[in-house]
């Protein structure tokens, strides 16, 4: 027997981990000096947060150590159970060298366990999207090599495509220059960003007003989307609820589906993309 996990950084909301059985590691997010860890929205205050960040707070993101990873995989371990995790993608975060030492560690000590995991290639719900059929295939009994080959088709089929409203957050976070956040913001210029299939977020469009740029958001769904009345769709907004709102309706309408989960941005990927946000997830035909 395994025990499946994930981390927050996929953004499942708090009711599908509980009912999916998912052990989840918490990733840490700093704000007014105090350091929280995302409990996936159960108490989360997404208001305040974000409140405070267009007031002028610079929320932080911090990695995990050795020790956090090895306190979540230990007990499972001792217990006689082996260790599957999802986690989202390597490229965002030098948490996974922490993680790496964590195993190599743990299977000097249990070595007659395993411990593998599978990089999402995404994060928020686009790692969630892979979680939440991943975590589906492990509870119709799925074997780690049954898992591993599932994960690899669906993260190939997982589209995650987002915009944000500022873009003085991405400058914050190295992904766009400092002339292109002046001259962007004063022109209004929305970048259309996207997960690749390594696992990078890329500029794959520039669109002047928001309107536009979620329509673009769309056309990129009606390009690449597949299958879409078998898998679920997801809108992601950070303190946006009311465009959020609207650009799912729209999805529905244009695209016939009634399975649209509309979702706020946690504070840990929060901190990165900024209050505005608007996020979609959807099953691609590649990417």
């Amino acid at each position: 027997m395994y025990r499946l996990f994930c981390d927050s950084n996929c953004e499942l909301w708090h009711t599908a981990v509980k009912e999916l059985g998912l052990s989840v590691i918490r990733m840490p997010y700093t704000v007014g000096g105090e350091e929280y860890f995302y409990d996936m929205g159960e108490n989360t205050d997404f208001a305040d947060f974000f409140r405070r960040m267009r007031e002028g707070e610079v929320p932080k993101t911090s990695a995990l150590n050795e020790y956090d990873y090895i306190s979540h995989f230990e007990p499972v371990l001792a217990s006689g159970e082996d260790v599957y995790y999802i986690t989202f993608s390597h490229k965002m975060s030098a948490t996974f060298n922490a993680m790496k030492a964590a195993i190599a560690e743990l299977k000097e000590k249990f070595p007659d366990r395993e411990i593998r995991y599978k990089d999402s290639k995404s994060i928020s719900m686009g790692s969630g999207f892979v979680t939440y059929y991943g975590a589906l295939k492990y509870r119709e009994g799925a074997s780690m090599d049954e898992l591993d080959a599932y994960l690899d088709d669906i993260i190939e089929h997982t589209g995650t495509y987002f915009v944000v409203e500022d873009l003085t957050y991405l400058y914050r976070g190295g992904r766009v220059s400092g002339v292109s956040k002046v001259m962007g913001n004063l022109l209004g210029i929305k970048p259309v960003l996207h997960f690749d299939a390594e696992g990078r977020i890329i500029n794959i469009n520039k669109v002047k007003g928001f309107k536009k740029a979620l329509a673009s958001l769309k056309g990129y769904m009606r390009e690449k989307g597949s299958e879409l009345d078998k898998y679920k769709v997801y809108v992601l907004h950070a303190d946006n609820e009311k465009a959020g709102e609207e650009f799912a309706e729209s999805i529905k309408q244009e695209f016939g589906i009634t399975d649209v989960t509309l979702q706020p941005v946690g504070p840990v990927i929060g901190a990165h993309c900024g209050p505005g946000t608007i996020g979609l997830i959807f099953h691609c035909s590649g990417k």
